[in-house]
This record gives C-alpha cells, structure tokens and sequence, in this order.
C-alpha cells in the first residue's frame, strides 16, 4: 500500500510541479507572448505571404477566430466595432500595429482614432489606408480555411462601400498570413506546450488508475466525468467533452464513429478490456488534444496480453512512418498519400487523420487526412507544411486479435512539433499500454 500511495503521490507532485499559474500570472505571460509574436513574428509572416497591410474587423461577441487570438489577456471579447490594422514596410522593418478603435488595443496596439477629429470609424480607417498606400490589403475571408474566414459580411460590404474605388484590386485573401499566424509557434510557446502536454499526459496517467477506476463498478462515462472534473479543480478549461470507448474480446469492431459518437455511454469497465481515450486541454491559448490506451488487468495477470503490447508497437510503427514525411513545402495530401502507401506496403491496415493544433484543438494548416477522406482533402489538404508548426498526430491502425477472434483499432494521438531540425513528439508518446490497476506493476507480484 506504501508504493501505491507513493505513486498517486508522483502524479499529484508532477501536476503541481508544472506551477498552473494564477490568472494575473497567466495575463503576464498571454501579453509577454503576444508582443513578441507582433512584434518578430507577424514581419516574418507578412514578409513571406507578401501581405504589406491586414485588416481584422470584429465586433462584440461576434469576433474574428484570428483576433480573438490577438486580444489583449484583460478583454474576454472585441468591442464596439473593433478594428486592426499591420502595416508592414519591408524596405524600413517596421511593423505598425495600429487599432481604430475608442480604446488602446491593450499595450501593444495603440489608439488611431480620435472620434472628436473624425466622427466616423470608416472614414479614419480609409484615412490611414490611403496614408500608407499598401500594394495588398489582406481581409480574413476563405472558402476553405474557417478559421482564416471570419469577416461578417455586414463589415466585408461597409469596408468595400467606404474603400477608395483605387484599392479595389489591392483586396486579397489574408488566408495564407492568418492561417500563418494561427498555425506558427514561437520558442517560448514550445517551452509552455511541453507543459501543458505533460499535464494532460499525468491527467490521463491518473484518470486510466485504480484511483479512478475499479473494475466492475466503473463506467466510462464516469471517467469522462472524473476527466472534466479534474480539469476544472486545477483551474483549466477543455475545448471539448473527453471520450473513453471500450474494445472487448466478445465484441465486434465497430466503426470510427463508434469512438467519438456513437458508443454506448455507461459502459462497465471489466477486466481484460482495453480502453482508449479522447483528451485535451487549453491553457494560456494553447490546446493539446491526445489518445491514450489502457489494460485492465485480470485475475492473475501483471502484465497486458504480448499480442495487445504488439499491437500498440504496430501503432508505433505507423506514427513513425508518417511523421518520416514530414517534409517542409509538402502538401498535407502529398504527406497523407505517401504514408498511407507505405504504410500498406508494410502490411499495416492505416487510417490518417492528423491535423493542425495549437490555438485552437481544430486549428488552421495543412489537414493530413480525415477519417472519412482518406483520398485527400480538398483545400485544407492542399495547404504545404512550414516550420515551427504544431500537429495532433492522429491515426489508427487496425490489427487482426486471433486470441479474440475479431479485429481492434489502435487509436493514438499526440501533439508533434515539425521544425527546422524535422519531426519531434513534445512531450514524447505512449509506446506502452497503461495498466489498470496500477498496484499489479508496481508491486511486482
């Protein structure tokens, strides 16, 4: 009993050691990162989508994905009717950040509209247009990308009514430089994202336990509660509802909706199942979104059955084929096509499903797949892959069980960080199947 209390001890140390901050805390770093990322990052990103003016429009409780990311960490929503605008002068490297707005945009983005000189919020945007004279105006509308596509169109028709007829042919899609800007992670990002994996892996370590569950009594819906729960008591937020579905030896394999939608929920958790999980967090406008697996042990066992470990490797196997083609300035369709057909030649039965995650779980990129596009996505999946990206790792392999007479999918899920240096997990993968209860390992018995 010792070793198990000191173990739940390690879990609960390792989450208090990530020192969850308190929100004047959280506020500091939000506005730390977000400088930083205007002031080095957005020049970069205009730079290379050739982008020399942007233009976000929003107002209250209807804003922009791509400026709710920009807000400073003390407004919740826009106001009014908030308007951005960068001007980037490559020639001079500067960068200005400017809101025509009744309020300073926080610190980093400062006041160009004084109501009492120009009455009209439209008429002072078109002043500072015409001042700087871009080559491209950027507005956030896309066919494909929905989070680079969010201009009402009340805002696209009042902009277009009041923009001299001489910018017309200036206006552009500012997809390529929003996505960029959604999709692209900083140093300093990195270093807090290793932190927030780490604690949705221990969340899980936790919730996949004896402390959690006891076999027979147990429902997954419990420990999807228990998950929720957690969260919120170490001051978190999830971006979505986690999910734990159940793979039994006298069961068929259902479909890939069976995980997210269509399983039965109130399951009893018995011995010799094998569980799987659907997990994320947000904190400090970062998301993680992962999958793990666990073994409930039997009666006499210590270890996971040798051909379920096997399985996980087979698992493995198809993270490290794809994430092999990785490749920068490759579509996200060129790196699914190639993985699957490698994959196939390896004798694997693959299914890819990865996409972009950062500020948001969902996020803005190149979509690797869908569970049912596995030919290619359109649009999204054209969209080529840059450094200092971040990707839910997302797939399944399905693996024949003779043991249990039918077929089961191994479902995994990781954040991964693609840069200059290639391909890395952030905070490593699961190569091992949890075990529940825990005390069997242990213990050694």
């Amino acid at each position: 009993m010792k070793k198990i209390a000191i173990f739940f001890f390690i879990i609960s140390f390792q989450l208090q050691s990530q020192q969850i901050l308190p929100e004047r805390e959280r506020a500091k770093v939000v506005d730390e990162i977000l400088a930083d990322r205007f002031n080095n990052l957005l020049p970069k990103l205009m730079d290379r989508t050739g982008i020399d003016m942007w233009i976000l429009i929003s107002r209250e409780y209807n804003e922009d994905p791509v400026l709710k990311t920009m807000l400073p960490a003390t407004w919740l929503n826009a106001r009014r009717r908030t308007i951005i605008l960068f001007y980037r002068d490559k020639e001079k490297q500067s960068i200005e950040k400017l809101a025509v707005a009744r309020y300073n945009f926080g610190e980093n983005i400062i006041s160009a509209w004084d109501k009492d000189k120009e009455p009209n919020q439209w008429k002072r945007l078109m002043q500072l247009i015409d001042e700087r004279n871009p080559n491209k105006i950027g507005l956030n509308f896309s066919k494909y990308f929905n989070i680079a596509d969010g201009l009402d169109k009340t805002d696209f028709d009042e902009f277009m009514q009041h923009l001299p007829n001489k910018y017309h042919n200036k206006v552009v899609s500012a997809q390529p430089l929003a996505t960029g800007w959604i999709e692209t992670r900083t140093e300093r990002e990195m270093v807090i994202y290793n932190q927030l994996v780490d604690i949705t892996h221990d969340i899980i370590a936790e919730a996949f336990s004896e402390k959690v569950i006891t076999a027979g009594i147990t429902t997954t819906t419990d420990v999807e509660w228990w998950m929720r729960d957690k969260v919120t008591k170490l001051g978190l937020e999830t971006w979505f509802h986690p999910s734990v579905d159940v793979q039994r030896s006298n069961e068929v394999l259902g479909n890939h909706l069976y995980s997210f939608s269509n399983r039965p929920d109130k399951m009893v958790i018995l011995p010799g199942d094998l569980l799987h999980c659907d997990f994320g967090i947000t904190y400090l406008r970062l998301n993680t979104d992962c999958q793990e697996l666990a073994y409930v042990l039997k009666s006499g066992e210590t270890k996971p059955p040798v051909y379920l470990q096997k399985a996980l490797a087979e698992g493995n196997k198809l993270q490290d084929i794809f994430t092999s083609n990785f490749i920068e300035g490759q579509t996200g369709n060129q790196i699914l096509l190639k993985s699957l057909e490698e994959a196939k030649a390896q004798g694997l039965k693959p299914s890819i499903y990865t996409h972009p995650l950062g500020s948001y779980g969902h996020s803005s990129g190149p979509t690797i797949g869908m569970w049912d596009a596995q030919q290619g996505v359109k649009g999204t999946g054209d969209y080529p892959l840059f450094h200092d990206t971040v990707y839910a790792i997302e797939l399944n392999t399905t693996v024949t069980i003779p043991e249990w007479k039918r077929d089961i999918r191994v479902m995994l899920e990781e954040a991964g960080f693609y840069g200059k240096d290639g391909f890395r997990y952030v905070n490593g993968r699961q190569t091992k199947l949890l075990v529940i209860p825990r005390q069997k390992k242990v213990l050694g018995n």
